[in-house]
């Protein structure tokens, strides 16, 4: 890799540590410093803030990389990692075990609460994929390429939309017959949720094999951009490829749903921001978007938990009053 991208990667990863050391020093219980650091204020760091905090950095990756990934796989700059449905998979097995959860625990089936949602929201993301690999077969494993304009391109990408749309009226018919009590969160979960932070460690274990697959594939893919027929000319077996980066995106994203729910904009404006900012060189773009993404997220919960403290706004929320303007102006600026 040139001078020049290790440079910016090492800037971007400056950035994350300060993004993740601000959101452990400030909260909505106020912020610390090393001579104002109580007793009760080390237990707060390291019991709530830190994990929190470890938590957002791995779900903005897995969104940003999975977004990066799309947009390569589509060939369109504007691809969005929930394009195909995989988020609705998972937000509507997330909400069936949160209705499920109190039946679950009447019949004495211990399983905690919080990780029984992180388990369903896995199971629904997943078999979205499988969904998508069985409906979609001929527009990944075909002769054509899946880009932005393309039959094979808009085959896969109806499909998503179709699955997606499956998948919001089950959510819309769960949250109708949702009692009151449960109602809120899964409305809150839906928003983006990092309130439960103990399942980081699984979600940083995913983000590394996926971008150390996508640093593996990073000049594939670079070829891949330019059509299927010149990456197979080259050497580049092109259906395997597609398919495994449908699989990575894919599971990134599953994994992100599955520890915070949905949030939008950050997989689809981290790697649209870099792209016009540092090129469109894959070993380094799709690095640079994880961690970008990683600390844009960070800093979003911060503000998250900070704006109406003590009160919480969902993460979402914050992701997409900044992301609109954001993607506005980009796409302003792009104009002939």
């Amino acid at each position: 890799m040139p001078r020049r991208g290790l440079t910016i990667l090492m800037l971007l990863g400056l950035l994350a540590l300060a993004s993740v050391a601000a959101a452990m020093l400030c909260g909505s219980s106020g912020c610390y410093g090393s001579s104002t650091l109580p007793l009760q204020g080390v237990d707060v760091i390291w019991s709530l803030r830190y994990p929190r905090a470890l938590t957002a950095f791995a779900v903005g990756g897995l969104l940003a990389l999975a977004g990066a990934l799309m947009q390569v796989l589509l060939r369109n700059p504007l691809a969005d990692p929930y394009v195909l449905g995989v988020s609705g998979g998972a937000a509507a097995g997330a909400m069936g075990m949160m209705l499920a959860t109190p039946a679950l625990v009447a019949a004495g089936i211990g399983w905690h609460a919080g990780w029984s949602v992180h388990a369903g929201a896995l199971a629904g993301a997943l078999a979205a994929v499988a969904l998508l690999f069985v409906l979609a077969r001929s527009a990944l494993l075909g002769p054509g390429t899946p880009g932005a304009g393309t039959p094979t391109g808009i085959r896969l990408i109806l499909t998503g939309v179709m699955i997606a749309s499956g998948f919001g009226a089950v959510i819309t018919l769960m949250l109708s017959l949702a009692p009151d009590n449960t109602l809120r969160g899964m409305i809150f979960w839906l928003m983006g949720d990092l309130d439960n932070a103990q399942l980081y460690w699984p979600a940083l274990l995913v983000l590394a094999a996926a971008l150390l697959w996508s640093l593996g594939f990073g000049a594939h893919l670079n070829v891949l951009l330019h059509g299927g027929t010149g990456a197979a000319l080259l050497g580049i077996r092109v259906v395997p490829l597609r398919a495994a980066a449908l699989f990575v995106a894919s599971l990134a994203t599953a994994a992100a749903v599955a520890v915070a729910g949905s949030i939008g904009f950050v997989g689809l404006v981290v790697p649209h921001a870099l792209r016009l900012l540092i090129g469109n060189d894959q070993r380094l773009l799709l690095p640079a978007s994880a961690l970008a993404g990683g600390a844009a997220l960070v800093l979003a919960d911060l503000l998250a938990r900070t704006i109406a403290a003590p009160l919480q706004i969902p993460v979402g929320v914050i992701t997409a009053m900044a992301g609109v303007p954001v993607l506005l102006g980009l796409l302003a600026r792009r104009r002939p």
